[in-house]
């Protein structure tokens, strides 16, 4: 049985809508919030209301694939009268078909109670894969029907860039413009999109941090007139496909864990989500308001503004990112929070405004008492040092002889620290493959998948973005070009 949770202040009983956190757009529905990035006011697209779940489906629930959960979970969220159900299980089938592992994802359970939910087994080796492919199919679907095109933006700390790539490279009417952090990222993140060579794929390598590449991307859809003119879409987890998708991981990390669901109440599990954006932790409070009894950890590198907002009530930036091992979070500015933070102030979306115009304008915000509170009673959080990092990449290989990511290792650090005893999930967001140089300082020898090392010897291509130059207004002359190009082919770029 599913009942409706959660709602905006005056908000109408309408079936499976999107909002805005921050009030000032329309209510849209899924495709409107799927071909969105940012809401036209700046906020995030979140659905109205939350489906509830009794215990009766969760018993249901606990027996189905990784594969299934995801059906299940996107059928609530997309109504069948815009995608029938037998559709959507068609495209979340396509999407999964690369994956590696047969069962999409897989759980290691390994000594010290440490269990780690591999979700790398996507073709870039990282957790992004499992929610782009998704979208990348619903995308599909949806520009088929209506003949459209669509230019696509995304600034990339690391994965999300060639996991977005993959999810639509040599696709006809969507193009992809995805900037990444010169220096920020490891060679063969880089080279997982730099190596791509195909008319729809544009990479651009900014000699900026990740924060400052989100910059020209959040000005370009704040331009409302360019944005509808070459319908610009994102595909970071501002996205709230991704965030559906990722609800999944948690719903199938608890059922592979609990020691049983015939307790009364049922037990709880503790899930560690490594947290840079704030998309699966987001997730993650979306899967526990539906009546998924988690307790959800955040765990971050020594960028650390989640931990002291969860701590403190300290959602301040510090002076700068500080690079570190796990470097796709190496993120200042978690938008994601936004989405959290108005879940548990009750869809408050004038309190939303008001706070994120603050922390735009002086990039410090101390939140109200009641909404720490609240954020404190949800998560728990946790920092690592590249030292902490380092030695629980140590410990696992030492006990298990297996290979953590660096950020896989984040969580891992956190688990070391606690008292044994409590069912708890770590998610592994990407393989140790990827982190050359982070394996090599915890002493470990990185084995590399043959088709990472031929990236290598492969062609690659990409457009520098020097300091000094206008960044957004470079992006905006190469989407006017590729948009021309279009018009003179004789394909036209149908406008929204």
């Amino acid at each position: 049985m599913l009942r409706g949770a959660g709602s905006d202040c005056g908000a109408s009983s309408a079936p499976m809508e999107y909002i805005s956190t921050r009030g000032g757009a329309g209510a849209v529905d899924f495709e409107g919030a799927l071909f969105s990035g940012y809401a036209p006011d700046g906020g995030l697209f979140m659905p109205r209301s939350i489906p509830s779940l009794d215990r009766d489906t969760l018993q249901r629930w606990s027996s189905l694939s990784y594969r299934e959960l995801v059906k299940e979970l996107c059928s609530l969220f997309i109504p069948a009268e815009l995608v029938p159900r037998s559709t959507l299980n068609d495209l979340i089938n396509r999407a999964f078909s690369r994956f590696r592992h047969k069962d999409v994802v897989h759980l290691s359970r390994l000594k010290d109670g440490l269990n780690v939910l591999e979700l790398w087994h996507g073709v870039t080796y990282a957790f992004k894969d499992l929610s782009l492919s998704c979208t990348g199919q619903f995308l599909q679907y949806f520009l088929e029907k209506k003949q459209k095109h669509v230019t696509i933006l995304v600034g990339t700390s690391g994965d999300t860039g060639s996991s977005a790539i993959e999810s639509v490279r040599g696709q006809k009417n969507m193009d992809i413009f995805v900037l990444l952090p010169k220096g920020f990222c490891t060679q063969i993140q880089e080279l997982q999109m730099t190596t791509v060579i195909e008319d729809n794929v544009h990479v651009f390598a900014a000699r900026g941090n990740s924060d400052e590449i989100d910059e020209p991307i959040k000005e370009l859809f704040a331009d409302v007139d360019f944005a509808q003119k070459y319908n610009l879409m994102s595909l970071n987890s501002v996205n709230w496909s991704r965030i559906m998708v990722q609800i999944a991981h948690h719903f199938y990390a608890y059922f592979q864990c609990a020691p049983s669901l015939d307790i009364n109440p049922l037990p709880v599990v503790e899930i560690v989500v490594p947290t840079g954006g704030g998309g699966n932790i987001t997730a993650g409070c979306i899967a526990q308001k539906m009546g998924l009894p988690i307790q959800l950890v955040t765990v971050v590198n020594s960028n650390d503004i989640i931990h002291r907002t969860v701590q403190h009530g300290d959602f301040s930036l510090s002076e700068s990112v500080k690079p570190t091992l796990a470097s796709a979070m190496d993120i200042q500015e978690p938008y994601n929070m936004e989405r959290i933070l108005w879940l548990l102030s009750g869809s408050d979306s004038c309190l939303m405004k008001t706070l994120m115009e603050r922390f735009r304008a002086s990039k410090s915000l101390k939140l109200p008492e009641d909404l720490h509170r609240k954020l404190s009673q949800t998560l728990r959080s946790c920092s690592a040092s590249d030292e902490d990092i380092v030695r629980a990449m140590q410990h696992c290989w030492e006990e298990n002889h297996y290979l953590l990511c660096p950020h896989s290792a984040v969580a891992a650090h956190y688990h070391y620290s606690q008292p044994k005893g409590t069912p708890r999930c770590c998610l592994a967001p990407a393989s140790a493959a990827k982190f050359q140089d982070a394996l090599l300082r915890a002493g470990l020898d990185p084995q590399l998948p043959p088709d990472i090392s031929a990236l290598t010897v492969m062609e690659t291509r990409s457009t520098p973005l020097e300091r000094g130059q206008d960044w957004a207004e470079v992006l905006r002359e190469r989407i006017k070009a590729r948009a021309q190009q279009w018009e003179m082919s004789g394909q036209g770029v149908t406008q929204s």
